[in-house]
């Protein structure tokens, strides 16, 4: 396995401009991934997000509604986000007859140095994580279009 670029599709019943509020707003970002979330959403954006109390560094790359939102997260405090020092999470949204087709991918596995073992179980524990997560951002987007 390369395990260089983790990549999940997804459809949901609600508008492009619905959708990408849901995993842009930090509002609704703590509704589906994490347990706290600060940041502006504007490309340079910098901030955090919060699991389990744990914080990670967390910085918006593009933010173009409706139908594009990534972010660079895990990064030492104190660096600019930065290829080789972060993973990049992209997400990217088109409009389907019914709704929203949303591609998610991340990559930054193979540069952040690591060897094939840490490679290789960072990728894993990433899988396990947007395989629980990205699975309640329909609900979030329903729960999200209702109140517009």
């Amino acid at each position: 396995m390369d395990h260089g670029t983790l990549e999940r599709e997804i459809h949901i019943d609600a508008t492009p401009e619905v959708v990408f509020d849901v995993v842009s707003n930090p509002e609704h970002v703590r509704d589906w991934w994490t347990d706290e979330a600060e940041y502006p959403v504007e490309p340079g954006g910098e901030g955090r997000i919060g699991f389990g109390g744990t914080w990670v560094r967390f910085t918006v790359v593009d933010a173009e509604p409706p139908k594009l939102f990534s972010f660079r997260w895990t990064h030492a405090e104190g660096e600019t986000a930065a290829p080789g020092n972060s993973f990049l999470v992209v997400f990217e949204l088109e409009p389907t007859a019914t709704g929203t087709r949303l591609r998610m991918t991340e990559t930054g596995f193979r540069e952040r140095g690591w060897d094939e073992a840490k490679i290789a179980a960072e990728y894993a524990d990433h899988v396990s994580g947007w395989d629980h997560f990205l699975p309640r951002i329909p609900a979030c987007a329903t729960k999200a279009g209702a109140r517009r």
